[in-house]
């Protein structure tokens, strides 16, 4: 995918981070790939930021946050904190002025999810949440193939989201703390994720769940764990569609496999995070595994292809992708289409809730009909040129 590369009145797109772990990396990376100035970094010391500088090539350190917030040079900001100080980074940045990427979970309730939603609506301002899965091209071929109706009515939906990473009792990570990862933890960091492809190659919406959660211990780090490690869920889209997901932190041997196997009254699709290259397509006869080739591919697909043929693309090159569609929004008021902004967060949000209330009272749970549609803001985005 090429990248549009213009440059604002004080040079190049400034893009700062709060934050200086794995997903500060991440998100440097793509910033620094879709064309931006790596200007700024805040942690949660000066010494802390001072480091990841160093290690990320950032041009300056902020003592505090509320330094980086304030700078009037800095447009956009990434918010790469734990999952509890969300809202209050991206609530001061948007009032700030500024442009903002979230890392998911947007917020760790719904209202808090809300209020983001409704203030980048108010401030104009291009607010981003990284559900990047959509931007694997093949992600975008099954899309395409439900669209244009080579899938036939849909009927029912496979989903896995599997990982090992807290297998053992002695693995721990802040995540695990209720105080900073929030009330869910493998559903709203990953499940969040599994149910964002699913809506967005559907282009329908879940209506109604039934779940159930699981923690597998019941310390980690000399501490209760009150998080759950495991969720089941079954489902029902407004469409009419049935589906079952299976969402684990405690899977032998699966490091980030996002499964999904759709299958409608014409073919079945199924595609695997950890193979992003193909998108098998199953029929009654003649089934077939499609290979990324944006010769092939329908145009909607073929747009993220950042690489030839054969040249395998992968995580990194979706999180590429996804930067770059934000950046050209926050240079053009143009929102591409799929690129997910603060009412996909606070979509997540709901499905979060829901999951939990029915884990905790039983039965199936409705999931609001209200939502926002994810293609984009019906207030049009102020550009960089305006506010300038």
């Amino acid at each position: 995918m090429e990248n549009d590369r213009t440059t604002t009145a004080h040079g190049r797109l400034r893009a700062a981070f709060v934050g200086a772990g794995f997903m500060a990396e991440v998100h440097s990376r793509a910033a620094r790939a879709a064309g931006a100035e790596i200007a700024g970094i805040a942690s949660s010391s000066h010494a802390s930021a001072a480091r990841a500088k160093d290690r990320l090539g950032v041009i300056q350190a902020y003592a505090s946050v509320q330094d980086l917030v304030e700078d009037d040079t800095i447009d956009v900001i990434h918010v790469c904190t734990p999952n509890v100080t969300h809202f209050a980074l991206a609530d001061a940045a948007l009032r700030a002025g500024k442009h903002v990427v979230c890392e998911k979970p947007l917020a760790t309730s719904v209202q808090e999810a809300e209020k983001l939603t409704a203030l980048a609506r108010t401030q104009r301002r291009t607010a981003a949440v990284p559900f990047i899965y959509r931007f694997h091209p093949m992600v975008r071929e099954a899309r395409a193939r439900v669209r244009h109706g080579q899938v036939g009515r849909v009927l029912t939906i496979q989903g896995s989201f599997l990982q090992d990473w807290l297998l053992s009792s002695d693995d721990d990570d802040w995540r695990v703390d209720e105080s900073l990862g929030g009330p869910s933890r493998a559903f709203a960091d990953i499940g969040s994720h599994l149910c964002d492809v699913i809506e967005f190659v559907l282009d329908d919406r879940i209506s109604r769940l039934a779940a159930l959660t699981r923690t597998a211990f019941s310390q980690r780090g000399g501490r209760e764990v009150r998080t759950e490690d495991i969720v089941s869920v079954v489902f029902e889209t407004r469409g009419g569609a049935v589906g079952t997901l299976l969402i684990s932190q405690v899977a032998p041997g699966r490091k980030n496999r996002l499964a999904l196997e759709i299958s409608g009254t014409m073919e079945t699709l199924s595609f695997d995070q950890e193979h992003p290259e193909t998108l098998w397509v199953g029929r009654r006869s003649g089934s077939q595994l499609l290979v990324r080739d944006p010769a092939a591919l329908d145009p909607s697909a073929a747009r993220y292809c950042s690489l030839p043929a054969g040249h395998s693309q992968g995580y990194q090159d979706a999180f590429n992708s996804f930067m770059a569609d934000v950046y050209l929004t926050v240079r053009s008021g143009t929102v591409p289409d799929g690129l997910p902004l603060f009412e996909d967060g606070l979509r997540a949000a709901r499905l979060t809730s829901a999951v939990q209330r029915s884990a905790q009272e039983g039965g199936w749970q409705e999931v609001s009909p209200n939502d926002p549609e994810s293609t984009g803001h019906k207030i049009p985005l102020l550009t960089l040129k305006e506010r300038q």
